[in-house]
């Protein structure tokens, strides 16, 4: 496996940018979108207005600002599962992750 490159930061100052402008319009139960970074990978928590916090996704940089892997958070291991088949932008994954994990958090 080939050493995936590190994100620039202007990637991830526009990745964090766009995903927090499309969950403000998009996702009204999010009070605010975490994003961090390690190496070539974006985690990404959603934070509910009563101030709890959703781990949801882990993004992977495919050396562009439009090509990212996903990962969804399982809550059941802790951890991230890739989804090879998903080959949407970075809002219709953090829409993907939030139909799983939002739209249930209140039931």
């Amino acid at each position: 496996m080939r050493d995936m490159p590190a994100i620039p930061e202007s990637t991830k100052i526009s990745l964090a940018q766009r995903l927090r402008a499309h969950a403000k319009n998009t996702w009204p139960q999010l009070a605010a979108v975490h994003v961090r970074y390690r190496a070539s990978f974006a985690y990404i928590d959603g934070e509910l207005a009563d101030g709890d916090t959703l781990p949801l996704m882990r993004l992977r940089y495919g050396g562009s600002a439009h090509r990212w892997g996903l990962g969804i958070h399982l809550a059941s291991t802790g951890g991230y599962e890739n989804q090879i088949w998903f080959t949407g932008s970075p809002q219709e994954a953090l829409d993907l992750v939030c139909d799983l994990y939002v739209s249930n958090a209140d039931t």
